[in-house]
């Protein structure tokens, strides 16, 4: 299993937590894992990006040249990544800010209103953690268990208060996918 994804948006929606907290899960699962970040010197605001590989075996390169997933938070890196994942991966797209789809139909396309669900939870910054519930629901990379385990140790003690939203976030994005 080797399992390649793009996560990118603007700087401040949490884009490159989506990739440590799925890199982190990853590891506590005991999966081989690399974790490669980008972003722009003005951060909030500016692009960015992240590239996590997940593998039961040694990963030979922490570059994605055609991952099998991306998951977009914005409509400009809908535009620069949709074409660099490889045919048949999918596509998960922030359908409350992105009002483009991809230009091809050999990827799987699967949109979740993550911010429009996370104003409706209360809480504008959980929207990468709503994204975070769908793609874990759909790849079955890591259980939703050992996902939320690894993100309240990411967030620290000093930021328990965040577990509830985030739990909650979590199973919102979740619970979306259900069929």
């Amino acid at each position: 299993m080797l399992v390649k994804t793009i996560f990118c948006g603007f700087g401040g929606q949490g884009v490159l937590m989506m990739g440590i907290s799925l890199a982190n899960s990853a590891m506590n699962k005991g999966y081989h894992v690399t974790y490669l970040p980008a972003y722009g010197a003005e951060m909030r605001g500016g692009t960015a990006n992240c590239t996590v590989a997940v593998s039961d075996e040694e990963i030979a390169s922490p570059i994605a040249s055609e991952p099998g997933c991306l998951v977009v938070m914005n409509s400009p890196s809908l535009l620069t990544f949709q074409n660099k994942v490889s045919e048949g991966g999918t596509i998960f797209i922030n359908s409350s800010i992105v009002d483009i789809r991809p230009n091809r139909d050999d990827v799987k396309t699967i949109c979740v209103p993550c911010t429009d669900m996370a104003q409706e939870l209360g809480n504008n910054r959980v929207a990468n953690i709503i994204m975070m519930g769908a793609f874990i629901r759909e790849l079955k990379v890591v259980s939703a268990e050992i996902y939320l385990k690894s993100l309240e140790a990411i967030m620290g003690s000093r930021k328990k208060a965040l577990a509830e939203i985030n739990r909650k976030a979590f199973a919102a994005g979740f619970d979306y996918l259900k069929d």
